[in-house]
């Protein structure tokens, strides 16, 4: 019966995590732009290693600003001496094994290194500053490839619809021709030439669902999550209005450099080199500091003396009285001898030592100067890099704002040729049905209008796509 009864528990919660699980699937399956988001900054592993460099940054802020506090170290040491060795009570040489311990704490405090510690200090602010708007800039740029990927999606999505409604025509076609043909109405080649683009359409219905299952794998794998064929996205509050774009090249442009993540952290990265010039420097200078010891010592050779009484005691020393020589008695006081403590010594033997250290530096191999050097051409190349990064972000925007222009125009373009193929679809659709028009000539005309169709929305998604980049140069 207890059995029984565990069994079906067991199989209770098997089927509630399942159940769990398969919701879990079914709320993932339909994602929106925003969860997309989500999920690509949680997992993205570049993000998380750029994340580790910008911790890494402020534990070196943080520590730059410690060494500002005093170093304080803490040392005891104990030791066995056998043989012939100084008393320490005595100073005469005893052949005897003593043991000794000392025991001390010292500290130091920097106050002045030629201005080493704060330049250190604002170096690793500025990389502080400069690692957090790198990660910034990882994120934008995983952030600006979702979006891409996720309007790839919509548009394949648009592509394979539009592909299945012109299949939807062609087959009603097939299916009124080959009553026709059946009747007789009609010559067989008609029917073939319907049925062989029927054919076609059905094959672009394959390529193009080929494509839209790629553009969902991209989509996975920039949120890092395992692909599954049945994921959807939701296109509610996705704006998918065409409109000119406003601003010019060199407006773009200006407003990237205030804006853009990567702009500031190269700009903070050449301000780090130049406090890193200063740091190297610092050492041409005299460092003084403050430093103090307190120690203390034992040995198991100390004793301490306890009067324990008195006696008198003949000298050399005689007087003559008469005849006899009689020796002349002192007094002489008796000591016990008792080891002391451990504790005790400790205490008693406590001492404080505080001063000041200056230390001049006179001649260091070079060293110094080739590390000012050295930290000068970081610095000039930190400056390269900066300019080089404003460089290949102006013509990457010149380039970026001519595609959209490009894209726009081609759109326009389109828009009117399918509104004129549409008219032209229309009548020989009913020349068709009607017997005026082979089916050779509605073929061309039908084919005109697909193409431009797919083509009007590719160019909508290709601007859209476009304008994205735009925006994510200038920080929206």
């Amino acid at each position: 019966m207890k059995m029984k009864l565990k069994t079906r528990w067991l199989l209770y919660i098997a089927s509630l995590i399942w159940g769990i699980n398969l919701q879990a699937q079914n709320n993932t399956s339909t994602l929106t732009l925003q969860t997309c988001l989500d999920m690509a900054m949680a997992n993205n592993i570049s993000v998380k290693q750029t994340e580790l460099g910008e911790q890494t940054a402020k534990v070196n802020l943080n520590q730059s600003k410690y060494n500002r506090l005093p170093n304080i170290a803490a040392g005891i040491g104990y030791g066995i001496n056998s043989g012939r060795s100084i008393d320490p009570f005595t100073n005469s040489y005893n052949n005897q094994q003593l043991s000794s311990s000392n025991a001390n704490i010292t500290a130091s405090l920097p106050v002045f290194r030629g201005f080493q510690i704060k330049n250190a200090v604002s170096q690793a602010a500025y990389d502080y500053e400069a690692s957090k708007m790198e990660l910034q800039q990882e994120k934008d740029n995983l952030a600006l490839n979702v979006i891409l990927s996720f309007l790839q999606v919509m548009n394949d999505e648009d592509v394979l619809a539009l592909t299945e409604e012109q299949t939807r025509v062609t087959e009603k076609q097939v299916e009124r021709l080959n009553i026709l043909n059946n009747e007789g109405a009609i010559a067989p080649a008609v029917l073939y030439d319907m049925k062989g683009q029927y054919a076609s359409d059905r094959l672009a219905i394959v390529n193009n669902t080929r494509s839209l299952e790629m553009s969902k794998l991209a989509l996975a794998q920039y949120m890092n999550i395992p692909y599954r064929k049945d994921m959807q996205i939701d296109r509610e509050g996705f704006d998918l209005t065409i409109a000119a774009y406003e601003g010019s090249a060199d407006n773009i442009y200006q407003t990237a450099l205030q804006n853009l993540a990567m702009v500031k952290a190269v700009n903070l990265r050449m301000k780090a080199a130049s406090k890193a010039k200063k740091v190297a420097a610092a050492d041409f200078y005299p460092t003084l500091s403050l430093f103090g010891q307190l120690g203390t010592n034992y040995s198991s050779a100390a004793r301490t003396l306890n009067e324990t009484g008195s006696m008198d005691v003949a000298t050399s020393d005689y007087v003559i009285v008469g005849t006899s020589n009689l020796p002349v008695m002192t007094k002489q006081t008796n000591y016990n001898q008792q080891k002391i403590s451990f504790t005790n010594q400790f205490n008693n033997n406590l001492s404080t030592y505080v001063g000041l250290n200056l230390s001049i530096p006179i001649f260091s191999s070079f060293q110094t100067r080739t590390n000012v050097r050295l930290a000068k051409i970081e610095e000039k190349r930190k400056g390269y890099v900066a300019e080089n990064t404003k460089i290949q972000l102006r013509q990457a925007i010149e380039q970026a704002y001519l595609n959209m222009t490009t894209a726009f125009d081609k759109y326009s373009a389109l828009n009117e040729q399918v509104q004129a193929f549409k008219e032209s679809f229309r009548a020989a659709e009913i020349r068709f049905n009607l017997g005026a028009l082979n089916s050779v000539e509605y073929l061309i005309v039908k084919n005109n209008l697909d193409r431009a169709t797919v083509n009007l929305t590719i160019a909508r998604y290709e601007y859209l796509l476009r304008t994205k980049v735009l925006d994510f140069y200038q920080g929206k």
